[in-house]
C-alpha cells in the first residue's frame, strides 16, 4: 500500500518572498494520526497545502496516495477543513444541508441515492449532532459548527482528513471534544488525520506523532519526547 503522504526534499517560496519551507522530507503512512505543529509563519499550513496539491513545490517531489496530488483522480478521498478566521458563520443553510454539500464530491452531477443519504446521516451521527440536523448553521455554537464542517468532510467517506487550525475560536470543552472525536475516527474508521495547529493541547493525549515545522522539520516523533526538546532550545531553532 502506498504512503498516504510523501514529501521528498521539498522547498517552497511564495513569489518575491522568503523561503517558507526548505529541504522537507516527510512520510505519513495510511491510518496515522499526525499533528503538524509550529509557530505562526513557520510553514505548517504551507506544508499541508503542498501535501494536498493546493500548492506546487519550488523544488522536490510530493506524492499523495502514491500519485502527484494534481493527478489524483478521486479527490473525494480527501477531507479538508481550511483555516477560518472565525467560527461564527452566519448562513441560512441547515446543518444537514451543509453536510449534504460535502457528499456532492462523490456524486457531483447525479441525483442523491439512498446510499448517499445514509452517508450524510451517518456523518452527522458520527459527530454527535443528529438532534440538531435541521438547525441553521448560524444558530449553532462554535464547537457545533466545527463538528458540522467535520461531518461535511466525512460525508464523502475520505481516506485522509486534513484540519488546519481547527480549534480557532472554540472553548476548551469543545477542543477536548474534538480531540476525542478525531481519535475515534482514526481508531474505528482508519482515517489518516493531519492536524495542523500552533498548539496541540486538544489532541496531545491521542495523537501518535508530532511533526514540528520551522521552515524545516526540526522534530518528528512521539509527543512523549517533545518536552525534553522544548527544554533545550538549541534543538528546535533552525
Amino acid at each position: 500500500m502506498p504512503l498516504a503522504v510523501e514529501l521528498e526534499h521539498v522547498d517552497f517560496a511564495y513569489v518575491h518572498g522568503q523561503p517558507a519551507l526548505r529541504d522537507v522530507d516527510l512520510r505519513i503512512e495510511a491510518g496515522e494520526f499526525v499533528a503538524i505543529a509550529g509557530p505562526n509563519g513557520g510553514g505548517k499550513t504551507t506544508l499541508l497545502r503542498l501535501a494536498l496539491g493546493l500548492l506546487r513545490p519550488t523544488a522536490g517531489r510530493v506524492l499523495l496516495f502514491g500519485e502527484p496530488p494534481q493527478r489524483l483522480r478521486d479527490r473525494s478521498r480527501l477531507g479538508y477543513l481550511p483555516q477560518r478566521a472565525a467560527i461564527g458563520v452566519q448562513a441560512p443553510a441547515t446543518l444537514r444541508e451543509v453536510v449534504t454539500a460535502g457528499r456532492t464530491a462523490v456524486r457531483p452531477f447525479g441525483r442523491m441515492r439512498a446510499e448517499d443519504r445514509a452517508a450524510i446521516e451517518e456523518a452527522i451521527d458520527l459527530v454527535g449532532l443528529t438532534t440538531l440536523a435541521k438547525r441553521p448553521l448560524g444558530r449553532l455554537s462554535g464547537g457545533q459548527q466545527q463538528r458540522a464542517f467535520i461531518a461535511k468532510a466525512l460525508a464523502a467517506n475520505p481516506k485522509l482528513l486534513a484540519l488546519d487550525e481547527p480549534t480557532t475560536g472554540v472553548d476548551v470543552a469543545a477542543q477536548e471534544a474534538l480531540g476525542e472525536l478525531l481519535e475515534r475516527l482514526n481508531r474505528e474508521l482508519g482515517v489518516t488525520i493531519l492536524y495542523v495547529s500552533h498548539e496541540f493541547g486538544a489532541i496531545e493525549q491521542v495523537v501518535e506523532r508530532i511533526v514540528l515545522v520551522r521552515e524545516r522539520i526540526v522534530f518528528d516523533g512521539s509527543p512523549s519526547a517533545l518536552p525534553d526538546l522544548w527544554h533545550d532550545p538549541s534543538h528546535v531553532h533552525v
